[in-house]
């Protein structure tokens, strides 16, 4: 879809990359932390004819200290919100202790994203979580994780398999009667992308499942009740392949979201 006039301004939240050594000493980018927009994020939004916009994030060791960062500037300024993927929810984020080290997640985000989430809300904005998005989502409403679906949920499916990536795929089952099987109508069934090892334990309260695995029952869509739009799919749509019929079309779901930042900008 072309660029649509007046221009719709979507804010996408910062993937944090982390410094982990050892490295190199070259100085420069790798001895740095980097907020950044994943490219195939910023088409996705492209595609349905919005313009992203990358929304800075600080803690403790930045310039910028949080009191000089409103994030409800943003909010005001910018039509609504995409939660990108990337590390895990901290389980700190939902009153746990990591089962392991490797799956404390990252609270840093955690806060900046709960921030971001209560602001565009704050203003009537809708926002939409991909992946951790989701998980961020059921988090900062009051919902859990599962800290890890092989080690919590063995009877479930490979959710993530790191040799395969996007190309790990499975079977998704739309709720009858939800906002999503009403976008979907006459269709029941798809096959998604699958790139996660946390899946949601507590459904928060006011929010409502929109599709599952039918093999396993991991929570692959959720909606919040009432007015306003705030939603999440576990997938990733913006890896989906232009023109491919093997995986579930999320092209309804970005028009939907669009539609919804373009209703608020007339308001």
């Amino acid at each position: 879809m072309p660029f649509q006039s007046p221009a719709l301004l979507i804010g996408v939240s910062a993937r944090i990359y982390y410094p982990s050594g050892p490295v190199l000493d070259l100085g420069g980018v790798w001895t740095k932390t980097l907020h950044f927009l994943e490219q195939s994020v910023a088409q996705w939004l492209m595609r349905g004819g919005a313009l992203p916009v990358m929304v800075p994030a600080v803690d403790a060791q930045s310039v910028v200290q949080t009191e000089e960062l409103n994030l409800g500037h943003y909010a005001q300024a910018l039509d609504g919100l995409v939660l990108q993927g990337g590390n895990d929810v901290a389980p700190a984020s939902y009153g746990e202790v990591p089962i392991a080290p490797e799956w404390a997640g990252d609270p840093v985000r955690d806060a900046y994203e709960k921030s971001l989430i209560e602001a565009f809300v704050k203003a009537g904005k809708p926002v939409f979580g991909i992946c951790r998005g989701l998980q961020m989502l059921n988090v900062a409403f009051g919902g859990t994780m599962w800290q890890d679906i092989g080690t919590q949920m063995p009877q479930a499916l490979p959710h993530v398999r790191s040799e395969m990536y996007e190309r790990n795929v499975h079977a998704l089952e739309i709720v009858p009667g939800t906002h999503m099987a009403a976008l979907y109508p006459g269709l029941q069934h798809g096959m998604i992308n699958s790139i996660h090892h946390q899946s949601i334990k507590d459904l928060a309260p006011d929010f409502v499942v929109e599709a599952h695995c039918p093999d396993d029952g991991v929570i692959e869509a959720i909606r919040r009740r009432g007015p306003g739009f705030v939603a999440g799919v576990q997938w990733h749509p913006e890896f989906r392949q232009k023109n491919c019929q093997v995986i579930f079309d999320d092209t309804p779901l970005l028009r939907d979201f669009l539609a919804s930042a373009r209703a608020q900008q007339s308001n």
